[in-house]
């Protein structure tokens, strides 16, 4: 036995590249505009982990609606508005139809005049989260913000084919709660109608050995919505395609979220929802809750890792960024845990070698692969160095009886198939369920 942990420590030794922990309290001050990503950002405050972002006014059946702008599946269009380009998000309709909601406007670039939603958001229930003894998954979960019919995050203006990212943040014409937020999203802490502005708490995460920030605005799971403090939109389910990073017909590119990483004050080696959700003091994203914003800007945060980023050297794999992650929920194995070798990652490649030995899988011991769960997260900079490269190869993608081919190669190749509902069910998540919901559209895929 000692034989066997001494083997997992040197192996995991190898494929990782350790990184120092992340001194918070060495970065502080605003970013700088050359490491922000979304241009059109008015500031991306490092001390208090909240960016400002240019508001847009819009309509729903007579009712105010306010949203942001932060990806655009045009080149030309994200350099005129200082925008994320997001090629692949032209894909998102390619066997969804509803996945991209269509508005009117009389113009056909986004933001410039009026525009008449075809779905809004409800803000009104109050997030719930109760944790489990360990955390995740936790005994009780609702979002605070669902999705009405016909809406999206994405959508296109009248017949044009570019799709733009732009959920709605807020509805109604104030005044704003930005406390409890019953009327606006879980991470927005002011709107300034005069100004046109709207602050929102940002994430840190990991790409590539480079930790970056990213905002968040919903999921496709209520669950993940819960633990985004985003909203509940179950359309993007369907997005195209699951376990597809690279394919060129798809809209997602993985993210992975660790469950049982180790916990504790520093990242890495803390990392995963157990230290999330346990790690931080309870409560709602508020200016008052001065506790929980300075436990997020200090490692708090669940430091996911994206597979792909829109700085990387190679163009190829620049343009497969996208803002719809498609959602992997990695478990190490008992022996990973057993001997102390579930520290934080930095690289998707790293997982997935890690997990094409044993080390890790999907939650009841499957292949690591996509929960079907899409996650909308904007990347909005980094902190240090851009991302560049995957640190590691991606090992041979295993072939798996019965799974369609997805294409691709290279960056992404993804290890498996998606968790049923079932087993999920069976790991005792209990999911409030907001009126004429149903369980099936609430858990993982």
């Amino acid at each position: 036995m000692r034989a066997l942990h001494s083997g997992l420590i040197a192996l995991v030794l190898a494929l990782t590249i350790t990184l120092p922990a992340f001194a918070h309290d060495e970065i502080s001050g605003e970013l700088s505009r050359d490491k922000i990503t979304i241009k059109s950002v008015k500031r991306v405050d490092l001390n208090s982990g909240i960016a400002t972002l240019p508001l847009h006014k819009g309509s729903y059946k007579g009712t105010s609606v306010w949203y942001v702008i932060t990806d655009v599946s045009d080149e030309g269009v994200a350099r005129e508005l200082g925008l994320n380009f997001a090629p692949r998000l032209a894909n998102a309709t390619n066997g969804c139809p509803p996945c991209v909601q269509t508005v009117k406007s009389g113009d056909s670039i986004l933001g410039r005049a009026d525009v008449e939603f075809a779905g809004s958001v409800d803000f009104t229930p109050k997030r719930i989260l109760v944790p489990s003894e360990t955390g995740f998954p936790p005994l009780k979960a609702q979002p605070g913000s669902v999705a009405g019919p016909g809406y999206s995050d994405l959508i296109s203006i009248g017949d044009s084919t570019v799709v733009y990212n732009a959920p709605i943040i807020a509805v109604g014409d104030g005044p704003f709660d930005v406390t409890t937020h019953n009327n606006t999203l879980d991470r927005v802490t002011a709107i300034d109608t005069e100004k046109m502005t709207v602050d929102l708490q940002f994430i840190r995460a990991l790409a590539h050995g480079k930790e970056i920030h990213y905002l968040t605005f919903g999921s496709s799971s209520a669950l993940s919505a819960v633990l985004e403090r985003g909203t509940f939109v179950p359309v993007g389910s369907n997005l195209p395609f699951a376990n597809a990073s690279d394919h060129p017909e798809g809209a997602r590119s993985a993210i992975f979220t660790f469950t049982n990483g180790k916990r504790g004050p520093v990242v890495p080696p803390a990392q995963g929802l157990m230290h999330v959700i346990l790690d931080n003091p309870p409560g709602d994203i508020n200016l008052e809750n001065t506790e929980l914003l300075e436990s997020l800007r200090n490692d708090g945060d669940a430091h996911n890792v994206l597979d792909s980023f829109p700085t990387l050297d190679e163009p190829r794999l620049a343009r497969l960024y996208t803002p719809l992650w498609d959602l992997h929920i990695a478990v190490w194995s008992p022996d990973a845990v057993a001997t102390g070798v579930n520290v934080g990652q930095t690289d998707a490649n790293q997982i997935r070698q890690l997990a094409a030995r044993g080390l890790i899988t999907s939650p009841g011991g499957g292949l690591l692969g996509s929960s079907n769960a899409v996650v909308n997260c904007p990347v909005l900079g980094f902190e240090d160095e851009s991302p560049s490269a995957p640190l590691v190869a991606a090992p041979p993608k295993p072939v798996i009886p019965g799974m369609p081919s997805t294409g691709g190669g290279g960056l992404a190749e993804d290890q498996g198939i998606g968790l049923p509902i079932s087993l999920l069910l069976a790991l005792g998540l209990a999911v409030a369920l907001p009126v004429g919901l149903s369980v099936r559209r609430h858990a993982f895929g």
